[in-house]
């Protein structure tokens, strides 16, 4: 081992570069970094940069690239301290929920980051966001995987972005911070999930599952949604599961026949439903008005307080563990990894 930590490029703004048809991802990063760190880099832990081949752009992730990741991470896993995964912003959320449930409790550090403005550029929270990346991933033991952005340790399955125009781009809206990266650090190690005994460690490949492609859906619920939407998600065999992502507590268009029966035939049709609040804060409570409370004997599964992210990449998880509609209601209302408040559950 040459290095302490590998860096890890999928792409992003944080290693684009300016091109005729705007920001692209670009290689060449290991340059670019140093370059930017400048006499910091004394300071910070050694580090070699791989970038997987292609660089995209994240709105283009999918879920096999959550696997290709972990592949990656499996081959050098012996070989680094830690790792720092650099992933574009827009779809950061899916990836670090995706990891943690493919990862769980890590025995090394598996921390992603990336910025707002490309590293290099007139006032790019780049070199913070990677510079703090590197120290945590070196000095601390974080058994979650996390994103480090804007000064914040966050837990990955509990993020969202809730910026396209600010540094601070990304919240935790219903959980504490794992850190805080002001003049002095601070780590909340009580807020992690609890390591995993030495003598109980997987072996890291057999965090390498294969996803189904289009296996679950997003519904949000709208005043007049068109019925084509509902028989669309019911005909679609690679179909298995959906997020109904519904109104305040988890309340539905319970006087909509046409959505009632929808919710019927997914039930027939063993497609499992997760209830998902459309709040950015708080959470689901079924029972709590009667436009709900039908949910849970129509075999609805409450999300608590997850994020869509979350509760996305849980269901893709799950389905591609190999569980099947009736092992996944039971199975659902396990926290896996943090992914929901206990108080919630």
């Amino acid at each position: 081992m040459s290095s302490d930590i590998l860096i890890l490029y999928t792409g992003g703004t944080i290693g684009m570069v300016q091109s005729e048809q705007g920001l692209a991802p670009a290689s060449g990063l290991q340059e670019r970094i140093e370059l930017a760190m400048g006499a910091s880099l004394e300071s910070l832990p050694s580090f070699e940069v791989l970038e997987l081949n292609p660089l995209i752009d994240s709105a283009n992730i999918a879920p096999t690239n959550w696997t290709k990741l972990v592949r990656v991470l499996a081959t050098h896993w012996q070989d680094y301290q830690g790792f720092v995964i650099l992933h574009g912003t827009d779809t950061m959320a899916y990836t670090t929920s995706a990891l943690s449930f493919m990862l769980g409790a890590c025995t090394k550090n598996v921390l992603l980051t990336g910025s707002q403005i490309p590293i290099g550029m007139s006032r790019s929270d780049a070199t913070a966001n990677l510079q703090a990346a590197l120290s945590l991933a070196a000095n601390h033991k974080i058994p979650d995987v996390c994103l480090v952005f804007d000064g914040k340790l966050m837990r990955g399955n509990r993020v969202k972005k809730v910026s396209s125009g600010r540094f601070e781009a990304f919240q935790t809206p219903n959980d504490d911070l794992l850190g805080e990266l002001a003049i002095e650090m601070q780590i909340y190690a009580k807020r992690m999930i609890k390591p995993v005994k030495q003598n109980t460690v997987e072996p890291i490949e057999n965090a390498i599952i294969r996803f189904r492609e289009g296996a679950v859906a997003v519904l949000t619920l709208h005043p007049s949604q068109p019925i084509s939407m509902y028989q669309s998600l019911l005909d679609d065999e690679n179909c298995q599961a959906i997020v109904m992502m519904t109104y305040g507590a988890g309340n539905v268009p319970d006087r909509n026949e046409q959505f009632m029966n929808f919710l019927t035939e997914a039930m027939l049709r063993k497609k499992n439903i997760v209830n998902l609040t459309q709040c950015l804060h708080g959470g689901v409570s079924q029972g709590t008005y009667a436009a709900g409370s039908m949910l849970s004997s129509m075999k609805v599964l409450s999300s608590y307080d997850m994020t869509l992210e979350a509760a996305f990449c849980k269901l893709h998880f799950l389905l591609a563990k190999g569980e099947d509609y009736y092992s996944i209601i039971e199975k659902w209302h396990n926290n896996l990894c943090g992914e929901f408040s206990i108080s919630q559950s």
